[in-house]
């Protein structure tokens, strides 16, 4: 994506709770407009950041900017920013109407403004015949809606979202992803999303920062971050990635390229930019994502003669994929193979052999 006008900078940012070193020099800017995601594990730092930028935790150390102000001692209603909870925080004994405008109550907005600004708010999140309804007889996926259109309505220039999804069963979660993306194309105004589901973030995110252990491991767009992992922990994070022993060659060809011998598969030859963390004589480690090794039915062949073949150890049905493990010949433990099931494509059987075919291009290497 193109590069786009910081809304939020972050300088070496710690802080520290006690002795716990909660962030470890947190360095990233986030654009204007821009859906930004912070993803990683429980007790990673995400939702500490997250409420760093707010105003509801102090730094310690490092800087803070908000559309090129310093936040130092800035309180969070004093911030371009509004959130929403992953608990939505809805008013039980307010309708949904008086809960989206609950932040205006202070305003010099005059009475007819006010209703104005929460109908175009319901409008704009599905729910303009929903004003006069109790929030107790909200749905989940409603509930959510309402807590978007309270912040939303307040014009924040960064929304911060923290896990707000994590509370619908899985088919309202997809919908609100789509939602989300939607709105906030329409509204225009920059999204951070704190979550720890990996396909979520890959889904509505312009770009991610991967965290570990208060530090960000990998800051990139999704694609980037899930062909070209930097490292075999964001690798493993990000999806599901298969390893392989590989020995790097001492005589490779030039021009950048990397010879190796990878185990069950043979020979390959790798851009170095598919090596992150560079290559030397000696071992190595293949990682290759389970779509992009293919089973070879009857009659077909590879490109460049780049076969491998194992036999199927576990066979997984989803209706419109299969996953299998299989145990390639030579190599120390199975790979997991991802086949979409296409009409007249058979399922192969457990313990059923199996030909693969791979491409070096799909691959990435470390040291």
């Amino acid at each position: 994506m193109s590069q786009k006008t910081p809304i939020v900078t972050l300088t070496g940012v710690q802080k520290y709770y006690g002795d716990y070193h909660a962030l470890r020099g947190i360095t990233a800017n986030i654009g204007q407009g821009e859906f930004f995601s912070l993803l990683g594990p429980s007790g990673c730092g995400k939702t500490t950041l997250l409420r760093s930028i707010a105003g509801f935790e102090d730094i310690s150390s490092g800087q803070l900017l908000l559309d090129g102000r310093d936040m130092e001692g800035v309180p969070p209603n004093k911030r371009p920013t509004n959130m929403v909870f992953q608990s939505y925080a809805i008013f039980p004994h307010m309708n949904v109407a008086e809960n989206v405008g609950f932040g205006l109550r202070r305003s010099n907005m005059s009475s007819e403004e006010k209703r104005r600004a929460v109908g175009e708010a319901l409008e704009m999140v599905g729910l303009g015949k929903y004003g006069a309804r109790a929030a107790h007889a909200l749905s989940g996926g409603q509930r959510q809606r309402v807590a978007l259109a309270r912040a939303l309505i307040m014009k924040p220039k960064v929304l911060l979202l923290d896990e707000p999804l994590s509370a619908l069963d899985k088919k309202m979660r997809e919908v609100m992803q789509v939602e989300l993306i939607r709105l906030q194309r329409e509204v225009g105004i920059t999204f951070i999303l704190v979550t720890h589901d990996q396909e979520e973030a890959l889904v509505m995110s312009d770009r991610i920062a991967v965290m570990f252990e208060g530090e960000i491991a990998q800051l990139d767009d999704p694609e980037t971050l899930y062909r070209r992992p930097k490292s075999r922990r964001v690798a493993e994070f990000i999806g599901m990635m298969n390893f392989l022993p590989a020995q790097v060659l001492p005589t490779g060809p030039g021009g950048g390229r990397v010879a190796l011998d990878v185990a069950g598969l043979g020979h390959a030859e790798l851009e170095a930019a598919q090596c992150p963390n560079g290559a030397t004589i000696g071992a190595a480690e293949i990682g290759v994502r389970p779509e992009s090794l293919t089973i070879l039915y009857e009659g077909q062949s590879a490109e460049g003669g780049r076969e491998a073949e194992g036999t199927v150890r576990e066979v997984v049905y989803y209706g419109d994929m299969t996953y299998y493990d299989v145990l390639l010949d030579g190599a120390p433990s199975p790979v997991r193979v991802s086949m979409r099931n296409m009409p007249g494509r058979k399922v192969l059987d457990f313990g059923a052999r199996a030909r693969l075919a791979w491409d070096p291009r799909s691959m990435v290497m470390f040291c």
